[in-house]
């Protein structure tokens, strides 16, 4: 009863249209996490606390993850005779590990992800070869519509903090080409995996610098300019997402309730709907279905489907969210199989329940949204 009670106030407000429009969200793509196998096990025996599904199984998408993802999202089509298509948001760049280990580790240095991809090609080369290739297939046929997930995917304020200490568990992960495992003890409102996480508003200038130049790096990366901006954890401030205006950012994601840290241990809570405008006229999306086939809940495709009923209910369009650890393989083929399998049964139950359904990316979204 609760949960049917938010599924239906979360859609309430907003944005309408009469058209069952369906966006896949999905964060993490482009960024690498766990590099192997044999790299885990050596930080479980190192003493790294590897218990979360993402450290146990998120990694770079390899050629597998991706064909296997292409066969399930092209196995469907909607009214238009159009396939599934994923809205990753992605990340441009990784941590050059070979730089950084050349330098004993001393100071942090990034590569852009084709870089990324041709290295673990030339070690991985049964996981990675042709998956950069792949992804830019999958760009040109439509399956996949990257937007902008930031620059990389930690707080690099926490990691050069942990880097300048000499943390063991950072040095010991970064040995493993890995970014896993690492705790934000010490550093108020910052978890690590969240990129624009800050503790005091002072900051807020050397995010905003980040964040333009991954845009930039985006758009060098994928072939074009994003317009969507998600931010890792999906904690940033206001005004860094105000600094992507000029940078072709128009909307950017929140939580129907988010709290925004003013520092000194204060926060202002804001209430967010599909459609609300900022200051600076950027469109917010509020992602109103969530789909995470491989945590622990048993009931993943029922509840998504409810969530779906709920926003076309509301006349408002069904944004799934969801993330790449769901579709990962590399170091389990299970949990890709499962993921997989899940999200195939979701989408052919969303088709034959509502034959006029429309599949289309985020951009294609606010496209309709700004009347373009």
């Amino acid at each position: 009863m609760k949960q049917n009670i938010l599924n239906n106030v979360k859609n309430i407000y907003g944005w309408k249209t009469n058209r069952k429009l369906v966006v896949i969200s999905v964060d993490d793509y482009g960024n690498v996490r766990l590099d192997s196998k044999a790299a885990r096990e050596n930080m479980k025996k190192s003493g790294l606390n590897l218990d979360s599904r993402f450290d146990k199984y998120d990694t770079l998408e390899t050629r597998e993850d991706l064909e296997a993802l292409y066969d399930v999202l092209s196995s469907v089509k909607d009214k238009n005779d159009h396939p599934a298509v994923f809205t990753p948001f992605a990340l441009s760049s990784n941590i050059d590990f070979e730089a950084m280990a050349s330098d004993n580790f001393q100071e942090y240095i990034y590569e852009l992800l084709p870089q990324t991809f041709q290295k673990l090609s030339n070690r991985q080369p049964l996981a990675y070869s042709g998956a950069w290739e792949l992804w830019k297939e999958g760009i040109d046929k439509g399956l996949m519509k990257p937007q902008y997930h930031g620059r990389e995917h930690f707080n690099l304020r926490l990691f050069k903090g942990k880097l300048k200490k000499r943390d063991r568990h950072l040095l010991i992960s970064l040995k493993n080409n890995s970014n896993i495992g690492l705790k934000s003890v010490g550093f108020e409102n910052i978890k690590y995996t969240a990129a624009f996480g800050y503790s005091s508003l002072d900051e807020i200038a050397a995010l905003k610098d980040i964040a333009i130049d991954g845009v930039k790096n985006f758009q060098q990366v994928y072939g074009y300019n994003p317009c969507h901006f998600m931010a890792p954890t999906a904690n940033v401030h206001g005004d860094v997402v105000s600094a992507l205006k000029p940078h072709g950012i128009v909307a950017y994601d929140r939580g129907i309730v988010f709290k925004e840290y003013q520092g000194k241990g204060k926060y202002k809570t804001k209430y967010n709907y599909t459609g609300k405008r900022n200051k600076d006229g950027q469109i917010i999306l509020v992602r109103n279905v969530v789909f995470e086939p491989t945590s622990d809940s048993s009931i993943h495709v029922d509840q998504a489907l409810a969530q779906v009923a709920a926003a076309f209910y509301w006349n408002k369009p069904a944004n799934i969210s969801s993330h790449r650890v769901n579709y990962c393989g590399h170091i389990e083929e299970k949990n890709r199989m499962i993921g997989l399998s899940q999200l195939n049964i979701l989408l052919k139950k969303i088709v034959k329940r509502w034959p006029d359904v429309e599949f289309i990316s985020s951009s294609d979204l606010i496209k309709i949204m700004r009347n373009e």
